[in-house]
């Protein structure tokens, strides 16, 4: 074979399209190839409390939110700002926030100006999609040190007044809500989100009893995991300033919006989006405030700094189908990025799935048959809350601390996101 010849075929082996290798279930069968930049390492994570809707984190804006994490990440790995190459962060609900909301965080946490920051917005899965984006760009070898993560303050979204610019003339006009419009609304049906939330419960027979007893267990989890204190080694206690001259600032320790609930008390609340539906204000995830933020690292990098790696990002995955059944979304991003890291179900110790909808959890679990006592075992976005660009780095952060106080080895995230979307990422601590 001539030299061209051997060119042409390197080439044409090159552009063949790749087959993915069948999930197996030994964790030793891992046979990926490893990226130019090694492995991917998180060296520290952290996250506020979750903050109620116009609650104790309502006087901040997101980016303020995001400073106070990346701050405190780097301070936890002891890991100095001038180290950090790049941030990406998520955030949703950017009207009136101000111009790159991901900088202002980034500044904001002290971090040096020549350090580049992008803002991710995949609706619910922006914080899981900012931390997959820097670990693609350290297993590209483009960069050793990055911090990644997600911040959102709901209560803050603006309303719109959409005629305004082109002048309203005369008569009443209408005003828009902003967190409804950008953050819960599907565009493609013109409808709430939650109504697509029914339709699933239609779709998988999920009663509304299924949902508020999932509910019920989602506070139930979360309340012990906070009254055990099994949250403190991933929240960073915010100071709220005093809101008048005199008094004494307010410390948040905890998510707002954990608290005592039943099964009873939710099953005499109305449905919240039609007519006897089975979705409601309890069994669906609550609006909230929040940031969270992870610190990637290549394994190399880490070695060379003697910074702990507290884990490995083994897989990730999006995927996506119709719009109105996003609910069910992870149930296919997970088998996919599963099969990137060679494992199949039965290896995962624990699940997060994010829970927009009690549904949600309840229809991928049964879906990919997962056994509902490892998943969002200390509770999830019903009981906790839900900041939408915040969440996908949210969950990551209570499964490292879910498989580190548990004596789990492998865990998978997943979050599904408006437009059909969702995102898995697996972990395997160091």
């Amino acid at each position: 074979m001539s030299r061209a010849e051997q060119r042409i075929s390197t080439i044409t082996a090159h552009l063949a399209p790749q087959v993915l290798p069948d999930p197996v279930v030994s964790l030793e069968a891992t046979t990926s190839v490893q990226p130019a930049g090694g492995r991917v390492c998180i060296v520290a994570s952290c996250r506020t409390p979750l903050g109620g809707f116009q609650g104790g984190l309502s006087s901040f804006t997101a980016p303020q939110l995001g400073s106070i994490v990346i701050k405190e990440v780097l301070k936890r790995a002891k890991v100095d700002p001038a180290q950090v190459d790049e941030v990406y962060f998520g955030n949703v609900l950017q009207a009136n926030v101000g111009q790159a909301p991901a900088r202002q965080a980034s500044l904001g946490a002290g971090l040096p100006v020549k350090v580049p920051c992008s803002t991710i917005n995949k609706v619910c899965a922006s914080g899981m999609k900012a931390v997959m984006i820097g670990a693609m760009t350290i297993q590209q070898g483009l960069a050793d040190v990055i911090v990644a993560g997600g911040m959102e303050s709901m209560s803050n979204a603006p309303y719109y007044l959409p005629k305004a610019r082109g002048g309203m003339r005369m008569g009443n006009s209408e005003v828009v809500d902003g967190m409804i419009k950008d953050g819960l609304w599907d565009p493609y049906g013109n409808k709430h989100m939650g109504m697509c939330a029914e339709a699933c419960s239609d779709k998988y027979t999920i009663s509304r009893q299924a949902q508020d007893e999932y509910a019920a267990e989602s506070y139930k989890r979360a309340k012990m995991a906070t009254d055990k204190g099994l949250f403190r080694e991933e929240i960073v206690e915010v100071t709220v300033p005093a809101a008048r001259k005199g008094a004494a600032p307010v410390i948040i320790k905890s998510d707002e919006e954990v608290k005592d609930v039943s099964s009873e008390k939710l099953g005499a609340l109305a449905s919240a989006f039609k007519k006897s539906g089975t979705v409601t204000a309890g069994n669906a995830s609550t609006i909230s405030d929040g940031a969270a933020a992870i610190l990637l690292m290549s394994e190399k990098k880490a070695k060379e700094l003697g910074v702990k790696i507290i884990a490995y990002i083994e897989g990730f995955a999006d995927a996506a189908q119709e719009p109105d059944q996003f609910t069910t979304s992870p149930a296919l991003a997970i088998p996919l990025a599963l099969s990137r890291c060679s494992l199949a179900a039965s290896s995962v110790d624990f699940w997060e799935i994010n829970e927009a909808f009690s549904v949600v959890a309840l229809a991928n679990a049964k879906i990919l048959d997962i056994d509902t006592k490892k998943l969002n075992v200390y509770g999830g976005g019903v009981s906790m809350g839900h900041p939408i660009g915040c969440s996908g780095a949210r969950i990551i952060c209570t499964l490292l601390t879910i498989l580190h106080q548990n004596n789990g080895k492998v865990g998978c995230a997943a979050i599904c996101n408006g437009g059909g979307g969702a995102s898995a990422l697996v972990v395997r601590l160091a």
